[in-house]
């Protein structure tokens, strides 16, 4: 089937794992070596079968091609699922400002740059631009550009090919057709920053140890707490990849900016624990709402999350939170009358 073809079988499998990584690939082969036979692992097939092949070995082959495939996919959906849904909670002026905006971007492909403090639920409003857009059904992939060593940046983000391990895509590439989320993208390399420039221009990218052009179609939201002008004063972020993500920036306000909300994430959190993992589904006294509305919340609603989970695993019963329930043994005085909690809550 390959006469006269200007392809052979490597060359197919090539172009096959470039457009649709996903699919399993058997080489049947009546020319087959050692040479051929790691050619071809080397750029992702399944399995090599030399002809005359026993049907009954191939029937194997492909059931464990097929398998493997099934739980691949089932690994990533599952990773997907595990990241926590888009729910945005809140009805103060701060909140609706944010959610009108966000509204706007959700239906077009335009890169948006969500700025504001740590903790302050950026990518919560990621994944609500992701789950209200016409890729929701795609890949939301999220690069966490704080925690990825710089020397592993380019292969997590592009992946690679190696004689060893084969074909292993990266994050770009398993965001095909979806989005992908560049979390602390100031963070990023200097030399990484260059080539997410091009990818941006090109929408093609070449696998850390490869030849092939990888083309992909990605939508990109981009955040960060730090200021990006300064950052490109001081050198270290590329003032062009700076123009390139920062298409519609949109501001997420901190917790300090939206205290109406608290009562309402402290309650949704409560529901949320006590389904996750079973802790008491407690309300919330008056006073308990008054004093957590007082408080200064350097960590931000992630701060808030992380007290409500303290509060119900170290309270006694399942009455109501009352002021004196919250760790207040670990707050120092602040101007202002107002309190601020121990700092370990913010991680």
């Amino acid at each position: 089937w390959l006469k006269d073809s200007q392809m052979d079988g490597i060359d197919i499998l090539k172009a096959v794992k470039r457009d649709t990584p996903d699919i399993p690939v058997v080489i049947i082969s009546g020319h087959g070596n050692i040479e051929i036979a790691v050619a071809a692992i080397k750029q992702g097939a399944y399995d090599f079968i030399e002809k005359p092949f026993n049907i009954d070995q191939l029937m194997v082959v492909i059931r464990r091609a097929m398998e493997t495939s099934r739980l691949r996919r089932e690994n990533t959906d599952l990773k997907r699922k595990d990241t926590g849904p888009a729910e945005m909670i809140g009805t103060s002026a701060a909140f609706r400002t944010l959610t009108g905006q966000l509204d706007k971007v959700t239906k077009s492909n335009g890169r948006v740059m969500l700025t504001g403090p740590a903790g302050s639920g950026k990518e919560i409003a990621a994944r609500y631009i992701h789950a209200n857009s016409n890729r929701a059904s795609a890949p939301f992939i999220t690069v966490n550009c704080a925690s990825i060593e710089p020397d592993r940046m380019e292969e997590v983000l592009f992946g690679r090919e190696s004689s060893e391990r084969g074909v292993e895509p990266g994050l770009l590439e398993q965001a095909h057709g979806g989005v992908v989320f560049f979390d602390e993208v100031a963070d990023m390399p200097l030399g990484t920053q260059s080539k997410i420039l091009r990818v941006l221009v090109d929408q093609q990218f070449q696998r850390v140890g490869g030849s092939d052009k990888i083309k992909v179609d990605l939508r990109v939201v981009s955040s960060t707490n730090k200021d990006l002008d300064a950052e490109i004063e001081a050198g270290t972020f590329r003032q062009e990849l700076y123009h390139r993500l920062n298409v519609v920036p949109v501001a997420v306000p901190s917790l300090a900016d939206r205290r109406e909300d608290i009562p309402l994430l402290a309650g949704h959190f409560i529901a949320q624990f006590n389904e996750a993992q079973g802790l008491p589904l407690r309300e919330l006294t008056d006073e308990a709402v008054a004093l957590m509305q007082t408080m200064l919340w350097p960590g931000n609603v992630r701060q808030l999350k992380n007290l409500v989970e303290r509060v119900l695993i170290l309270g006694d019963g399942s009455g109501p939170i009352e002021a004196k329930d919250l760790p207040r043994e670990e707050e120092k005085p602040q101007e202002e009358g107002r309190v601020v909690l121990s700092g370990a809550l913010a991680t």
